[in-house]
């Protein structure tokens, strides 16, 4: 006797009771076919997930009751659906309203044409995919999987965004931070440790005056309440011969990458452009500086991205294509391109030229100067990954400022209470705090 098919799609990335009653449900009718959501499905409505796509596939064919996986490439279920031919869908009734009933309304159209049927089932109680976040982020990630998901993020979607933490709060606050989209939820993919925040923080000049162990303790302060991946500023990476050892006690600590500036000196922020003196390395002494990471890192994941000064510093388009050229061949896993102006039409420029030579080699921008321009256009540039580099430090500035002034000015604190969060958020914002 001949089985009937049944089809199921599931994102898996923890797997809970209500996948089993799922499975269970979907017995009762057939043969059970799993459409496994991929890391790119996922990441184009929701953070990527924890564990790949080959992990919850392996997870997913150790299920009893479960007879193939296969990969589920789009949110739209009707795409496999037509491809499989399945005689039943099986889902919960959680998507009858919503951002999914869209979706619900296209499997249900293509069941039609092969005289399939929707089996929806209650939705299970007790499960959240909200609380099941908070509690991964409550019970931390190993280093391996933060440093892995940076390359699985510039894998999984078009745009990798990035944005500035400074301290364990700021951190918090871009790990949770996400908005409503048409389809979906988006938020921050990741967290950027600048080197001119964290030293203004502590009120000191950005020169690369602060030593790697003050940094690497507010890293490790950073990752002791979140999960994502973060990008290290590394400024120029110093002395070769430190190097070798600050970039094992970097990686050691679970940062994902590092990017490494080609000048050389005491370092000067780079906005300063031509005003300031800023000397540009020569390329063989910096390709050296990143065959010395490239060639003691453990992890095959973690990253080492040469960031090009040519433009900021006036040597022109072809300087900065030469360099990255030269970068790549000698390891570099990315380049960041830098510029001053308040366009971005060199850049884009670099981006057209630069992926003719290296379409996968990962293109990053910082567009602090050139602030008009939109994601959906870097996107179409072909960058990769952005990184808003030092915009929470910069708004927590004139907000103090603004409070210090206004206690002054009135005496008391009245006036500044509707800017303030309030004393029972904060009592509630820390678990264990209340």
């Amino acid at each position: 006797m001949i089985r009937k098919k049944v089809y199921i799609a599931l994102s898996a990335d923890s797997i809970h009771h209500a996948h089993i009653n799922l499975i269970k449900k979907g017995l009762e009718y057939g043969e059970i076919t799993i459409g496994l959501l991929t890391d790119k499905a996922i990441a184009s409505r929701k953070r990527i997930p924890l564990l790949s796509f080959s992990e919850r596939k392996l997870i997913l064919n150790n299920i009893k009751g479960v007879s193939k996986v296969i990969p589920q490439n789009e949110w739209d279920y009707s795409i496999n659906i037509l491809k499989l031919k399945p005689d039943f869908m099986i889902h919960g009734d959680d998507w009858t309203k919503g951002p999914e009933l869209n979706l619900r309304s296209r499997a249900i159209k293509a069941l039609k044409k092969i005289n399939g049927k929707l089996i929806e089932i209650p939705y299970t109680k007790g499960v959240s995919s909200t609380a099941l976040a908070e509690l991964q982020t409550k019970l931390g990630i190993t280093s391996d999987l933060r440093i892995k998901s940076l390359k699985r993020s510039l894998s999984s979607k078009p745009l990798s965004v990035f944005i500035e933490t400074h301290s364990p709060i700021s951190a918090i606050i871009a790990e949770k931070t996400k908005i409503k989209t048409k389809s979906g939820f988006k938020q921050y993919d990741g967290f950027w440790s600048s080197s001119l925040t964290d030293s203004t923080k502590l009120g000191m000049p950005d020169n690369e005056v602060l030593n790697l162990s003050e940094r690497l303790e507010n890293i490790s302060k950073i990752f002791e309440v979140t999960t994502k991946p973060l990008i290290m500023d590394i400024d120029t990476g110093g002395q070769l011969e430190h190097l070798k050892i600050n970039a094992k006690s970097i990686e050691r600590s679970g940062v994902s990458a590092v990017i490494m500036e080609d000048k050389t000196g005491l370092k000067k922020n780079s906005l300063f452009g031509t005003s300031v003196k800023q000397t540009q390395e020569k390329i063989k002494k910096f390709c050296e500086k990143i065959e010395t990471i490239k060639s003691n890192q453990v992890s095959e994941d973690f990253m080492v991205i040469a960031r090009i000064e040519s433009l900021i510093l006036k040597k022109g388009m072809s300087d900065a294509l030469k360099r990255a050229k030269s970068y790549v061949s000698n390891g570099a896993d990315g380049i960041m391109i830098h510029s001053k102006e308040k366009k971005p039409r060199e850049v884009f420029e670099f981006s057209k030229r630069f992926k003719k030579l290296f379409k996968n080699v990962p293109l990053i921008c910082v567009p602090t100067s050139y602030n008009s321009v939109k994601e959906i256009d870097l996107i179409k540039n072909n960058f990769n990954l952005v990184i808003y580099a030092n915009h929470l430090f910069r708004a927590s500035y004139p907000a103090m400022l603004d409070t210090a002034k206004k206690i002054l000015k009135f005496g008391r604190t009245k006036e500044i209470d509707k800017n303030l969060i309030s004393i029972k958020e904060i009592l509630e914002l820390i678990p264990g705090t209340k």
